[in-house]
C-alpha cells in the first residue's frame, strides 16, 4: 500500500478540505491517507465518509502538541487508531483553547501596526477548530503587507522568534503519552529530527511508550533516518512516512504523496489498530 499518514486539512492550519485532501490523494496514486489535524479529531468521520464512497483507505490520527520539559523542546506525537475519541478529544480541547487564546492575543498586538481586524481573521479561522498563525498573515496578505503567508514578515512577526509571539501552554509528552495508552491509540513520534529529539525517541521507546517514528518526512535528514531507522530495528517500532502536508501554508511546501510510508510499514500499523481494537 502506498500511504502518506501526516496531513492537514483546514480544520487545523491547512489549506484544503478533508474531502479534497483524500480525492487528490487517490489522484495521485495513494492507496492510504490519514488526516492528522493538530489536536482535533474533527476530520475523523468525513474522511471515513468520503474515503468508502471514493474507494480510499483512511487511518484515523491526531498530530498531538506537546512540550518536553526536562528540555524544553517542542514534541509532536501522533496517535493513531485511537478507541476512544470523545475522551482523547477532552484532552486536546484544552490545547485548542489555550492555543485560541495565544493566538487572539497576538492579533490583537499586531493590530498596533497592522489596521487588520478580529473579523477579517475569522473569515479564515471559521472553519478551523482553532486560530491559527496561518490565518492571522492571511488576512494581512490580504492588505497587501505581503504576498507570502508563511515568508520573512510572518517569521519576524508570528514565528517563535517574532515580536507578537505569545507562548502557549502544552502538556508534557509523558502526559500525552498517557492519554494516547489510555484511549487504545497508537504512539509514533512526528518528524524527529524537527526538533532534534532522536535521544527522547530512544528513551521512549527503551521505555515501550511509543510503537513508533516517522521515518520519511521533509525535515528529517538522511543522518537522522539512518538514526531512526536503527532504533526501530533495535526496539521493533513501525517507521512511518507523511508529507505533513499544509497547501501553500508552509514554508516549504510539498504535494500530498509527496513523502509516504517504507514498505510494509503501514500494514503493520493496520494490523497493530486492529489488533488493539480486538483487545479494548
Amino acid at each position: 500500500m502506498k500511504a502518506d499518514l501526516h496531513n492537514h486539512s483546514f480544520l487545523s492550519d491547512g489549506v484544503l478540505s478533508v474531502q479534497d485532501i483524500i480525492g487528490y490523494s487517490k489522484k495521485v496514486g495513494l492507496n492510504c491517507i490519514a488526516i492528522t489535524d493538530h489536536d482535533t479529531m474533527a476530520g475523523v468521520l468525513p474522511a471515513y465518509t468520503f474515503g468508502e464512497k471514493i474507494g480510499m483507505s483512511i487511518i484515523p490520527g491526531v498530530e498531538i502538541s506537546t512540550v518536553n520539559y526536562e528540555t524544553n523542546r517542542s514534541v509532536h506525537m501522533l496517535c493513531y487508531f485511537p478507541k476512544d475519541i470523545f475522551k482523547l478529544q477532552g484532552f486536546l480541547n484544552k490545547i485548542l483553547i489555550n492555543r485560541e487564546n495565544a493566538k487572539r492575543q497576538m492579533a490583537k498586538m499586531l493590530m498596533s501596526e497592522c489596521p487588520i481586524t478580529m473579523e477579517h481573521i475569522e473569515r479564515y479561522s471559521c472553519k478551523s477548530q482553532s486560530m491559527y498563525e496561518t490565518h492571522i498573515m492571511q488576512a494581512v496578505a490580504d492588505l497587501g503587507y505581503t504576498n507570502v503567508v508563511i515568508g520573512k514578515l510572518y517569521k519576524e512577526l508570528l514565528s517563535k522568534k517574532g515580536k507578537y509571539y505569545v507562548q502557549i501552554t502544552y502538556p508534557s509528552v509523558y502526559e500525552a503519552l498517557e492519554m494516547i495508552k489510555e484511549v487504545g491509540g497508537i504512539a509514533v513520534m512526528a518528524h524527529p529530527g524537527q526538533f532534534d529529539s532522536i535521544e527522547l525517541l530512544e528513551e521512549l521507546a527503551r521505555k515501550g511508550l511509543v510503537q513508533g517514528a516517522e521515518y520519511n518526512h521533509p525535515r528529517n535528514s538522511e543522518e537522522v533516518k539512518k538514526q531512526i531507522k536503527d532504533i526501530a530495528e533495535r526496539y521493533n517500532l513501525i517507521m512511518t512516512g507523511g508529507t505533513d502536508f499544509h497547501g501553500y501554508y508552509s514554508n516549504s511546501p510539498h504535494p500530498i504523496g509527496s513523502f509516504t510510508c517504507p514498505e510494509g510499514e503501514v500494514e503493520k500499523l493496520i494490523t497493530l489498530g486492529h489488533k488493539a481494537y480486538e483487545n479494548k
